[in-house]
C-alpha cells in the first residue's frame, strides 16, 4: 500500500485504516497493512487454534487467516462473503485478518489519540492500544501484535534467547525506556534484569519520556541519569521517531545513544530511523539481540 506518511520522517503522525467488525469501529495503523483483498476460501489447519480459519495463498506467500470476530467475541458477519481480509506485516510475520467492512484510511496526529484507562488497558489482556474520535464514532486501535502472540507465543518476544545471560554481574547504568504495553514492557524489563542491567526507567509513551529528559536537562544532570534510550515506535501522544527526532535536534541531548525496539521494522521504517539517527534498530521478538547492542553501546 503507498501512503504518504511512510516518506515523512519524525511528523508524529499515523494513517490509520479503519473497518468495521460486527459494528464496530476499529484501526490498524497503514504501516503493518500491505494489501486488502476480498473474502476468498481458506484451507483449514487440523487442530489449530480456534481464531485461525486457516491458510490461503494469495500470490506466491502462504498467509494464515484470522477470524476477528472469534478473536473479539463478536458474532460473524451475515454474509461471509462480502467479508475483507487485511493483510498485514509485522514482527516478519505475514497475517490476514478477516474484518466484516473497510471505511479508509484517515490521517492522525499521535496527541489525538487516547489512552485507554487502567479499567480497560491494564492487564495482561487487554487488546486496546488507543481510541481515536473520526466522523462522530469511537475508534478503538488494536493490539494486533498480541492477538498474533495470543494465538501463537513463540511469535512473541523471544525471552528464551537470554536465559544463558542469567548470572551475569549487576550493570548500573541508567536507561530509558518508552514503551505502551504494559505487559511488553514488564517483559522487557524482566530480561534486561535477568541480562544485568537494572536501572531501568519506565515511560508509557514518547511523551512521558520527553518531559523527563527535559526535567533532567533542568537539573543539570542528563548525563548522569540516561545512558541509552529504548524506544518503540508505535505509541499514543508521541511515537518513537518524533522522541528521536527531538533528541537528535537538542544540543544537550543529541549524543544520547537511541535503540528502536518496534514490530514496524519494514524497510520503509527502518529507511525512516536511519534517517532520523537511531544507532539500531530492531524487530520486536529480538530481545537476545537487543541486549547484544546495548552492550555494545554502553561499553
Amino acid at each position: 500500500m503507498d501512503t504518504n506518511i511512510l516518506l515523512e520522517s519524525g511528523t508524529n503522525e499515523l494513517e490509520l485504516l479503519i473497518f468495521d467488525v460486527a459494528g464496530n469501529y476499529y484501526g490498524i495503523n497503514v504501516a503493518k497493512v500491505t494489501e486488502i483483498i476480498n473474502s476468498e476460501p481458506v484451507t483449514m489447519i487440523p487442530n489449530s487454534h480456534p481464531c485461525v480459519e486457516g491458510v490461503f495463498i494469495p500470490r506466491d506467500n502462504i498467509i494464515t487467516a484470522i477470524n476477528l470476530a472469534k478473536v473479539l467475541k463478536l458474532p460473524d458477519s451475515p454474509d461471509m462473503t462480502k467479508d475483507m481480509f487485511i493483510i498485514t506485516n509485522f514482527n516478519k510475520l505475514n497475517v490476514s485478518f478477516r474484518v466484516h467492512k473497510i471505511y479508509g484510511i484517515t490521517r492522525f496526529s499521535w496527541s489525538d489519540i487516547i489512552v485507554p484507562d487502567k479499567t480497560v488497558a491494564s492487564s495482561d489482556a487487554a487488546l486496546a492500544t488507543g481510541i481515536v474520535r473520526w466522523n462522530n464514532q469511537l475508534v478503538v486501535i488494536l493490539d494486533f501484535e498480541k492477538i498474533v502472540s495470543d494465538i501463537s507465543p513463540e511469535t512473541g518476544l523471544k525471552v528464551s534467547d537470554i536465559e544463558y545471560l542469567a548470572g551475569r554481574s549487576r550493570n548500573d547504568e541508567p536507561i530509558m525506556i518508552a514503551e505502551d504495553s504494559a505487559l511488553l514492557m514488564r517483559l522487557i524489563t524482566d530480561s534486561l534484569e535477568k541480562a544485568g542491567y537494572t536501572n531501568v526507567q519506565k515511560n508509557v509513551n514518547g511523551r512521558e519520556a520527553w518531559e523527563k529528559l527535559n526535567e533532567y536537562k533542568e537539573e543539570g544532570n542528563i548525563k548522569d541519569k540516561v545512558h541509552c534510550i529504548i524506544t518503540d515506535i508505535e505509541m499514543p501522544q508521541m511515537d518513537g521517531h518524533r522522541l528521536l527526532k527531538l533528541i537528535r535536534e537538542d544540543n544537550q541531548l543529541k549524543d544520547i545513544p537511541v535503540i528502536i525496539f518496534s514490530s514496524l521494522l519494514n524497510e520503509d521504517m527502518r529507511r525512516k530511523g536511519e534517517s532520523l539517527g537511531a544507532n539500531a534498530q530492531l524487530s520486536k521478538p529480538e530481545i537476545g539481540n537487543l541486549v547484544t547492542e546495548l552492550d555494545k553501546i554502553l561499553r
